[in-house]
């Protein structure tokens, strides 16, 4: 009698179990199919890595076993196995010495393909409502106002984090519940500013059910494509009511560490004033990037129009009647020339280079729709199950996973990418046909999920130009092609630079240089040069200067891997021993 797939499972489990306990690295390996992933998120690590095939898991359990010392794994109470195409498909629970953790399995017949494993919580550190005001009469009563103003301006704060954006605040808010005592600063004036500063027709190009923060979900009257307008206010009033320690106005001076008392000296400027911060903990949470990349062209210091980088873009009002010309073919390149548009501008977009195009509702149905919809809600998937699910294909094998998705786009979306063939713009689905996601997680080239803008282009309403820009003159833009531009205003939708520069400015380029580069896979391909890492370099998980991390990305990342690194930072300030297992490697930025 073939056994069934919660049978499977759980054998597998007891043996993994079994060969931990053992601390049987050669055992464990062998549970593992010979073309096989294992991912962790901090459980067994202390660090957000991935293994591959068993040699990779021999070293890993043979690395951490013994202080890990992993047990009880167990089916995940009401998560029934699934078993299709010759894969079970199993959540699932586990303890170690210092928290509780959950996974997926995907089990085959020659052992288990992928196995994701997180750290949830730390024993003894659980996240737990806490009982508000205490009923009765004391004397010196400390209000909550009194308190929360206390907490905000406490002078030892154990972390500080710099950049208030959806990262900072998320960690915040990871952070408050976790009793880590924390201070966000970010150069504007109130949470929600970064988003209201940017270019009037920003908005989110992904579903709202992609975007949730931690604790605090979106409501369900929340469009699904949200205004940047409306984001600020959301990030503001989620700061206020999750109680992040926010300052203002506040600029990121310098950071030295001192390696005897293991400790940061932050010196900061709060609305004018120096202030001096003592963390052990320092957090870059800038985003996806560094600073604007503006080209250096000959003759900018001629041409005598405006030119800006679309991270000053204010928006198209005052272009109304002016001959625009963004250089960039990306996400903002074809926001702001939508915008310019609708405002009766002239506009020519310079493509430089091929981009990758994306529907927005086929994103949603083909890319997003079985994790991160409506239907997907209404079939059980919750926020956390989705993010799981998401988690557990490891990157080597998302290519694989991707291709089909693309492929489907594209026949789905034939007839618009003939027009767009048709106009002369340069589209790729990804050096490798993966799409969209492949080229954010590696920094690629350009790509765009379109919301209309590149109708605009297919039809010639938003005119198209092609080459290298050499030259400005007084009034025009000229590109290698030969082609003359006139031009009122120019805009450089150019992207930015690695995270690692924004941090040199802050610690100094020693010790930016002894991180070395952020974000990217090392897939080796389009702008994320090898060697292969497997994650996201230096993103959420230690580095190679101690006490110094990086945090951010889109909502989603903000939201999932906030937890990770919180855990990783309380478990430190309560002196839980959280010896790294393979700790990133140093690759400076290209």
């Amino acid at each position: 009698m073939s056994r069934t797939a919660s049978e499977k499972t759980t054998q597998w489990l007891e043996n993994f179990e079994a060969a931990l306990a053992a601390r049987d690295a050669e055992r464990a390996a062998q549970l593992f199919a010979p073309t096989s992933f294992w991912r962790d998120l901090t459980a067994f690590t202390w660090n957000i890595t991935t293994v591959e095939n068993p040699d990779g898991v021999r070293d890993l359990v043979a690395a951490t076993a013994e202080t890990t010392d992993a047990s009880n794994f167990r089916l995940a109470e009401g998560e029934e196995p699934d078993e299709a195409d010759g894969v079970t498909t199993a959540y699932f629970t586990f303890e170690t010495a210092v928290g509780r953790g959950s996974g997926l399995l995907r089990l085959t017949g020659e052992g288990a393909f992928t196995v994701l494993t997180t750290l949830d919580e730390l024993k003894g550190y659980e996240e737990s409502r806490p009982k508000g005001v205490g009923h009765g009469a004391r004397k010196d009563r400390v209000t909550w106002k009194e308190q929360r103003a206390a907490e905000i301006e406490d002078p030892r704060p154990y972390v500080v984090v710099i950049g208030g954006g959806q990262g900072g605040i998320a960690l915040g808010a990871r952070l408050r519940q976790l009793g880590v005592a924390h201070v966000v600063v970010d150069k504007h004036e109130r949470p929600g500013d970064q988003w209201r500063s940017r270019y009037k027709s920003l908005c989110l190009h992904d579903p709202v059910w992609y975007d949730h923060l931690p604790y605090l979900p979106f409501p369900k009257n929340w469009p699904v494509f949200a205004p940047k307008d409306k984001i600020g206010d959301w990030l503001e009033m989620y700061a206020a009511v999750m109680e992040v320690n926010y300052w203002g106005s506040t600029t990121a001076k310098s950071a030295t560490w001192d390696d005897v008392d293991k400790e940061w000296t932050v010196t900061l400027d709060r609305a004018g004033e120096d202030v001096v911060l003592r963390p052990q903990q320092l957090v870059f949470a800038l985003g996806v990037s560094g600073k604007p990349n503006v080209p250096v062209i000959p003759g900018q210091d001629v041409f005598a129009g405006e030119q800006h980088h679309s991270a000053q873009h204010p928006g198209p009002d005052a272009y109304r009647n002016s001959t625009i010309v963004v250089i960039g073919s990306n996400n903002s390149a074809f926001d702001i020339c939508g915008a310019l548009w609708e405002a009766g501008a002239d506009v020519t977009m310079v493509q430089r280079s091929s981009t990758h195009i994306v529907r927005s509702e086929s994103l949603m149905e083909f890319a997003l729709g079985d994790l991160y919809s409506e239907r997907a809600v209404a079939a059980g998937v919750t926020t956390h199950k989705a993010d799981t699910i998401f988690a557990s294909l490891p990157y080597r094998i998302l290519p694989t996973v991707q291709i089909p998705t693309y492929e489907a786009i594209a026949e789905h979306d034939k007839d618009f990418y003939a027009r767009l063939e048709k106009s002369g713009f340069r589209h790729d689905w990804g050096d490798d046909g993966s799409g969209l996601f492949l080229k954010y997680l590696r920094r690629g080239s350009g790509y765009y999920i379109d919301v209309g803008a590149a109708d605009l282009v297919a039809d010639g309403e938003v005119k198209l130009a092609q080459g290298q820009v050499v030259e400005l003159t007084e009034g025009s833009v000229k590109l290698d092609t030969g082609q003359e531009l006139p031009a009122d205003v120019v805009v450089y939708a150019t992207g930015y630079s690695s995270m690692n520069g924004l941090a040199a400015d802050v610690v100094g380029q020693p010790i930016a240089d002894k991180v070395g580069k952020v974000w990217g896979l090392g897939s080796d391909t389009t702008k994320d040069p090898g060697p292969w890492e497997g994650e996201e370099r230096n993103m959420w998980k230690p580095t190679q200067q101690e006490g110094l991390w990086f945090h951010g990305g889109n909502l989603h990342q903000s939201r999932y891997y906030s937890l990770y690194l919180a855990l990783q930072l309380k478990a430190r300030q309560v002196g839980i021993p959280t010896p790294v297992y393979a700790l990133q490697e140093v690759h400076h930025t290209s």
